[in-house]
């Protein structure tokens, strides 16, 4: 018959060995955590995790080289985030008797900043459209439409203005430029 004593004892160890750590590993364990989370804040404190930009838009038109018209349009943008600017108009097209389908014409600029390995990167996507008809009867059932889409991706340009694309219009001399002027925000 066990002692008292001896009783405890065999509580006290069965105790330590179902927790799985003895008092001399759970100190240990103890101060590991408290270290990596002061590692962690001073990290955190060196670069901060997500860091925002303005981003200028200009949507140049030339003519035999020279810049007849030119369009602006700007947003603002986190790291590992996408952003977009839709500028237009949504017109109702027929494909069936009763069914309709919306097209969307106008500007429409989707831009995407990612961080990968120290290095930030833009990724931007343009897509411009009108009607090739000015005077689009917005009855008619197979309108003509003209559609330039211009894309890229780069190394993010702070302060400095870099043409992501440009298209020439086949039915003119004209050229269209997509530029970009980041600028970092505090």
């Amino acid at each position: 018959m066990l002692t008292r004593n001896a009783k405890w004892l065999r509580l006290v160890v069965t105790i330590v060995l179902l927790s799985g750590n003895g008092g001399w590993a759970q100190e240990a364990s103890s101060r590991a955590p408290a270290e990596s989370i002061e590692e962690k804040t001073s990290s955190q404190k060196e670069k901060p995790l997500m860091e925002a930009y303005h981003l200028d838009f200009s949507l140049n038109e030339l003519e035999d080289g020279k810049k007849i018209n030119t369009r602006q349009y700007s947003t603002d943008l986190a790291t590992n985030e996408g952003n977009e600017i839709k500028i237009g108009t949504r017109v109702p097209m027929q494909v069936k008797d009763g069914e309709f389908q919306y097209l969307d014409i106008g500007t429409n600029i989707f831009a995407r900043l990612s961080e990968t390995r120290g290095q930030t990167e833009l990724v931007v996507r343009a897509e411009l459209s009108n009607f090739a008809v000015p005077e689009h009867d917005p009855h008619e059932v197979h309108p003509i439409i003209r559609q330039m889409k211009i894309g890229g991706s780069t190394l993010l340009p702070v302060s400095k203005t870099i043409v992501i694309g440009s298209a020439d219009d086949p039915n003119s001399k004209r050229q269209f430029q997509l530029e970009v002027t980041v600028t970092k925000l505090r």
